[in-house]
């Protein structure tokens, strides 16, 4: 049986004693942290807000197995925003969707929970009504159509059932129960309620697709309200991506369990606990940034280097050389390598001592 078919569901129990210590290094953390972001300008507090959005909706997607563009999510997202980046990237409809849904969660964390904005998300998330090449409803539940909601595993002919969702028919009163219980006052600390608030969605299973992504954004929205900010700076996606095997598991033995759920609690709280400390490797990258960024404040840049150079400071991925340079700023080959050789000449970057087939640059002094 699945938790969902006992009798006592939804009415979930945990060790309080197994918890409470766990959950108050985590809070203090968190203090630690908003306190330290606190104390920093607007603008730091803008740019770290803008990494960990984009590092959320990038991972939030990546545990879904769809890979974004971090360069248009970061766009996106300033644009949004209102930021001036530099080198803003058009709009790309695979992008838009998510970074609106939890934009709207995050930033509007003290609004209610509603069936219509639950379906306004998923419905961002499919613009075009399919999952890939498959047609999907949008903005409601599920239905029976297609039969029962499963999380299956292994080849065509031998699939393992890792869990099997409740009746479509349920969910109207499944989900009203959910909202009900996620827009009430409560005596529990709005951490916990996250912790809950993503079990009971994930199992609950809603929607045809886009169930995780949703599930994390209503996280993030209760963690916003733990917070008392709508800026973001730690993401727990990044976390749950980066122990996506054990999430699995968890989710897997608390689904098919009792309605005691501490063992699913104690490794949500583990898991933000990680996001936080990862928080503070975010934080000195960002300070190093501005650093780097108030260096060359005065010196000027054209578009694409502007572009180029906010790329560099923000995690780039692999070696930069004249022929990605003209890729990503859609230029010739040759105006690459002009712009290069002019970085190089204003003491911005220089070649990287990698050696290989062809020449790699790196910010100087970065």
């Amino acid at each position: 049986m699945f938790i969902h078919e006992l009798t006592d569901w939804p009415v979930f129990d945990w060790d309080h004693h197994q918890t409470t210590t766990l959950l108050a290094r985590v809070r203090h953390r968190q203090g630690l942290l908003c306190g330290r972001m606190s104390a920093l300008g607007f603008e730091l507090r803008q740019e770290a807000a803008l990494r960990s959005l984009t590092l959320e909706v990038v991972k939030s997607n990546e545990i879904e197995g769809e890979l974004l563009d971090k360069a248009l999510v970061r766009s996106s997202i300033a644009r949004r925003l209102g930021m001036d980046i530099g080198g803003l990237l058009p709009a790309d409809r695979a992008v838009e969707g998510i970074v609106e849904m939890m934009l709207d969660a995050t930033g509007n964390f003290d609004k209610a929970l509603t069936d219509e904005r639950l379906f306004a998300w998923q419905a961002t998330l499919f613009p075009t009504g399919r999952s890939g090449l498959y047609k999907i409803a949008t903005g409601q539940w599920r239905d029976a159509h297609n039969g029962p909601m499963q999380v299956v595993s292994g080849p065509m002919g031998r699939e393992q059932v890792h869990f099997t969702a409740p009746d479509a028919h349920r969910l109207d009163a499944e989900m009203g129960a959910f909202l009900h219980w996620f827009n009430s006052p409560s005596a529990h600390d709005p951490v916990l309620r996250a912790a809950i608030a993503h079990l009971w969605f994930i199992t609950n299973h809603p929607f045809d697709d886009g169930n995780g992504r949703i599930a994390r954004a209503i996280t993030d929205m209760l963690l916003a309200r733990a917070d008392a900010d709508p800026q973001r700076f730690y993401s727990m996606s990044v976390q749950i991506e980066k122990e996506k095997k054990s999430y699995y598991e968890i989710l897997e033995r608390t689904q098919k369990g009792t309605m005691d759920i501490t063992g699913w609690i104690v490794w949500f709280l583990e898991c933000l606990d990680g996001a936080l400390q990862q928080a503070e490797v975010t934080l000195a990258s960002v300070l190093k940034r501005a650093a780097f960024m108030d260096r060359i404040a005065t010196i000027a840049l054209n578009e694409r280097q502007q572009q180029m150079v906010t790329r560099l400071t923000d995690d780039f991925f692999g070696r930069l050389t004249s022929s990605k340079w003209a890729k990503m700023t859609k230029s010739s080959q040759d105006t690459a390598l002009r712009d290069i050789q002019d970085l190089m000449q204003k003491g911005i970057v220089v070649k990287d001592e990698m050696g290989g087939r062809s020449t790699g640059y790196v910010l100087k002094d970065f």
